[in-house]
């Protein structure tokens, strides 16, 4: 697809807010006050990022939609006017094919597709249900307060995508800790190319063994896509990186997030711990999800060719920031989306993307969050925060949104 690069519109300083935004202050689970602002304003606005360039911020949830659907518009990290978080470490910084365009996309993300298939993922309830159902039996033998992300909320998804990829969980300290540091917006390029080095070659040691020995998991099934000639080591241990960041970080921040919004909204956390419906629980799910936005910094695109919409020419070789976290909040698709309302239908939100890069492990995530969200509550039903919310430390820091440590007690 050819196209002609214009430049980006250049636009006074003082007119232009820099992104990401900051929260309001006391105002946790709420989108920047300037993001809401600019939505109120108009579906685009121009934000200043690191660099100085000025990409388009898309406000509101129909033309996000319309954009993330769009073929014109690229998720390649690589092409000039891509709106980067930070600069791109040598090599391109790409983490598979998450960054990658049709048809370099499609073919590496079928390769693992089956795997979090909604049926395949059905299946492994009764062991997630084992896994959190565990983890509470110790906490509750344990002292307390306890810190909820540490004794919980981490361990919980970690184990169960150590069990679907087949990655010792007894390696979780070194995984865990090489990926807050990618995805933490002010480490160092140095420091976050060699923690994605030390993670790669953690995988492709991994793929070694699984050539050599297979076994029943999925990085077996992508070694044997090595073998076949279909899949580089590489590109496999790649592929590798991706869901086990993927895996284990966004949910475990949903789990603790999740919970402190409850605790905070008293009459929605006694909904859902005194129901047992499963209709309930699967729609509390999509509200927290809609409501809190783990996805901080936006999902980031270039466009293609010039694209008109919501009145204005999004020319080729600009920038495009869809953050989610205000059109999750937009007015005109969800009524008064400020407030959380576990029995509102929320299932269009777009907290997993939309189009053909939508979050792959999106069965696996609703299925985990279930189980925790009908599962803590009712068996721990006097949680309470072991400190005031002033004093949570809140990820302001990371392209993940959640919490450092939530201590509890009950």
């Amino acid at each position: 697809m050819t196209s002609t690069v214009h430049p980006p519109v250049s636009e006074s300083p003082s007119g232009v807010p820099e992104f990401p935004m900051e929260r309001a202050a006391g105002c946790p689970f709420d989108p920047p006050p300037t993001a809401t602002a600019k939505q109120k304003e108009a579906p685009l606005a121009r934000v200043r990022l690191w660099d100085g360039s000025t990409p388009w911020l898309v406000t509101r949830y129909a033309e996000q939609r319309a954009l993330l659907a769009d073929p014109r518009v690229s998720a390649d990290i690589t092409r000039p006017g891509y709106p980067n978080g930070a600069p791109l470490p040598p090599g391109g910084g790409s983490i598979s094919f998450i960054l990658m365009d049709d048809p370099e996309h499609a073919r590496l993300r079928r390769m693992v597709t089956a795997p979090f298939a909604i049926k395949r993922v059905q299946a492994l309830r009764p062991a997630i249900q084992k896994i959190v159902d565990e983890l509470i039996d110790t906490m509750l033998a344990g002292p307390k307060p306890v810190d909820l992300v540490d004794a919980f909320a981490l361990p919980m998804p970690s184990l169960v995508i150590c069990e679907l990829l087949g990655v010792p969980y007894s390696d979780h300290d070194f995984f865990q800790d090489n990926s807050k540091t990618i995805i933490n917006r002010d480490t160092e390029p140095e420091r976050r190319v060699a923690a994605m080095q030390a993670l790669n070659t953690y995988l492709d040691e991994l793929l070694a063994k699984k050539l050599a020995a297979p076994t029943e998991d999925l990085l077996s099934g992508l070694a044997e896509r090595v073998r076949g000639g279909e899949l580089t080591r590489q590109e496999a241990a790649q592929m590798g990186v991706l869901l086990l960041i993927a895996g284990h970080e966004t949910t475990a921040n949903m789990i603790a997030l999740g919970t402190l919004a409850l605790l905070e909204h008293p009459d929605q956390l006694a909904l859902l711990r005194d129901n047992d419906d499963p209709k309930l629980v699967a729609s509390a799910v999509e509200e927290l999800l809609r409501y809190l936005n783990i996805v901080h910094n936006g999902r980031r695109r270039v466009a293609l060719e010039d694209i008109e919409i919501a009145g204005r020419t999004v020319r080729a070789g600009e920038g495009l920031i869809m953050a989610n976290d205000i059109a999750n909040r937009d007015p005109d698709a969800f009524p008064e989306p400020d407030r959380l309302d576990l029995t509102r239908d929320a299932r269009h939100h777009i907290a997993f993307g939309f189009g053909i890069h939508q979050c792959l492990g999106q069965p696996l995530a609703r299925l985990e969050l279930q189980t925790v969200y009908s599962t803590l509550y009712r068996r721990i039903p006097t949680l309470q925060l072991a400190t005031g919310i002033d004093r949570i430390p809140f990820k302001h820091d990371g392209s993940v949104y959640g919490v450092y440590e939530l201590p509890i007690t009950w």
